[in-house]
């Protein structure tokens, strides 16, 4: 009896692992399968208007402006945040992109970005005789500046929603012009990443925050676990947002590559 209770304790333990292991396979299947969806006023935003064509495809949400406004402007690519479907961030796309700007809001895979950091080169492949600034909102920020990074020369700016750049990112030793705004309320950023992200980020870096605003009124797919009370509305918050994204792009002088 006594030699037969290290097998047992042995089965035992590799039950329990077992066990673990399901647990934590569905509760990932579940988490992924489970994103934030858009709002109403975000699908509405993704239909064709007399100032913005919209276009999809398997790889990203196009919004290119019907007429130029006669100045060289840099386009947009956007990575969302993480488990957020890319449809949410129509409604200050579209905003953006009647101002004269091409914007491209980029998918992908699983709605988390670290399986697609590399997405943005195929924008500009695409579209070569642009000029494009990359950005992202919470999560899809440190993988915009991981591509940013490692491909400066390619990019003419990088910008920040409730995010921030980490080692892989590092930007400190450019001169790209960069933007990073946080919101007042926002309880879902790391604030101690958030600061420790400042050593990663050029001298030139703009920092910005809009009072009242929160982490899930960024994008438009309602409340996010976690966040904080929003003291604005969500429109005033992406009003404030497109104007300060709108001022940095006006002071990027670029030229068509």
């Amino acid at each position: 009896m006594r030699r037969r209770q290290p097998r047992r304790k042995g089965r035992l333990f590799l039950v329990i692992l077992l066990v673990l292991f399901l647990v934590l396979a569905v509760s990932a299947v579940l988490y992924v399968s489970t994103p934030y969806g858009p709002s109403a006023e975000a699908e509405a935003a993704l239909n064709d208007g007399n100032a913005v064509s919209v276009t999809q495809t398997k790889d990203w949400i196009e919004f290119e402006p019907t007429a130029a406004d006669g100045k060289t402007q840099p386009g947009i690519i956007f990575y969302p945040g993480g488990r957020v479907e890319p449809e949410a961030y129509s409604v200050w796309a579209r905003d953006l992109a009647e101002t004269g700007r091409h914007v491209f809001i980029v998918k992908m895979p699983f709605n988390f970005a670290f399986f697609g950091q590399n997405k943005a080169q195929e924008v500009l492949d695409q579209h070569s005789d642009e000029a494009f600034v990359i950005g992202g909102h919470s999560l899809g920020g440190p993988f915009a500046a991981r591509y940013a990074a490692e491909h400066p020369q390619k990019i003419a700016g990088v910008f920040f929603l409730a995010s921030y750049a980490e080692g892989k990112g590092d930007l400190s030793g450019t001169e790209l012009p960069t933007l990073s705004i946080t919101a007042s309320e926002d309880k879902v950023l790391n604030r101690e990443s958030y600061e420790k992200g400042r050593n990663y980020l050029p001298g030139n870096t703009e920092y910005k925050i809009i009072e009242g605003g929160n982490h899930g009124q960024f994008g438009s797919y309602g409340e996010q676990g976690g966040d904080g009370k929003a003291l604005i509305s969500e429109a005033e918050q992406r009003q404030e947002m497109v104007g300060l994204i709108q001022a940095w792009l006006d002071g990027i002088s670029v030229e068509v590559p």
